[in-house]
């Protein structure tokens, strides 16, 4: 049995926009917050901190945790090739510590990730997003300390 990992993941919000990271995968481009898995011995804001340097090469000043997540792979619709999979996901209001153009030159972005990208919050239904449940709280404004259960 694998082990639950944890991840931190940042939601920077700036003038109406949302930064994420831009991916693609077969079916087309795809969007997540910046952020990944915690490391032994690693506090959640120091994992939030050292992925967004890696995604979006810039360093984030990490506020208050807003959202708890749970994925787990077989109950979503990548379930053929994710089943074993479930993480725990702690999601942070975090802002950018410097106004240095954001050219997405991260040290050790993900194998997916093919940049990052300023995206509208009323766009954000138009984009494919995961996960789409925070995505839609967003958008309603709605940042307050939510746990999401097991959603996609």
């Amino acid at each position: 049995m694998k082990p639950i990992r944890n991840s931190a993941k940042a939601i920077i919000i700036e003038h109406d926009k949302i930064l994420l990271t831009k991916n693609i995968d077969d079916f087309g481009f795809f969007y997540l917050f910046p952020g990944g898995g915690q490391e032994h011995s690693e506090e959640l804001k120091d994992a939030v901190k050292r992925e967004c340097l890696e995604e979006i090469g810039q360093e984030v000043i990490v506020g208050e945790l807003v959202y708890v997540r749970e994925y787990i792979g077989k109950n979503h619709e990548f379930s053929a090739w994710d089943s074993g999979f479930h993480q725990v996901e702690f999601y942070f209001m975090c802002s950018l510590a410097s106004n240095a153009p954001l050219f997405g030159d991260g040290t050790n972005p993900d194998q997916d990730q093919v940049g990052v990208e300023w995206i509208e919050l009323q766009q954000l239904d138009e984009i494919r997003l995961y996960p789409r449940a925070l995505g839609k709280s967003i958008k309603r404004n709605e940042l307050e300390l939510r746990y999401f259960g097991d959603v996609n």
